[in-house]
């Protein structure tokens, strides 16, 4: 069987216990055909980058799925049917990953990924490290010539 991580975000009204009750719909659609879910994670509400079907927030939820092709095509022909389902995407993976996913790590888990990487453009924040120091101003508000700065007035 093949390897599978299934994104899916639902409407942001929905409440939480019916998300639970999707997943295990899901769920079963995918034992029923002889496939396994390997792991569950329900992220929350989060904020869409733009909005989708009138939706600026959704329920995130991620499954690991172990199952053949035909279980996660009628688990996704479901989700095309269901009117909470607003978006979701499936890819197949050659293997899981172990422990819990990006989102679920810790604040603190990716400012330690962060140190170890250093400023390399994966979004740490950074880009004013080369910068270097400021410059003095004057009394009057202008800036005082540095190594080859010009005076603003």
């Amino acid at each position: 069987m093949a390897l599978y991580e299934h994104i899916f975000m639902s409407r942001p009204d929905v409440t939480a216990q019916q998300v639970e009750g999707l997943i295990e719909q899901y769920k079963s659609v995918i034992e029923t055909a002889g496939g396994k879910v390997a792991k569950q994670e329900y992220w929350g509400v989060k904020s869409l980058a733009y909005k989708i079907r009138k939706n600026r927030k959704a329920h995130f939820t991620l499954l690991n799925l172990d199952a053949p092709h035909a279980a996660v095509a009628e688990m996704e022909r479901q989700m095309r049917l269901s009117e909470d389902v607003i978006r979701f995407i499936t890819i197949r993976v050659e293997a899981h990953e172990e422990g819990p996913s990006i989102m679920m790590q810790k604040r603190d888990d990716r400012r330690d990924r962060e140190d170890r990487f250093g400023d390399r453009g994966y979004g740490g924040g950074g880009g004013f490290r080369d910068r270097g120091p400021r410059r003095e101003r004057d009394s009057d508000g202008a800036q005082a010539a540095g190594a080859g700065g010009r005076v603003e007035p």
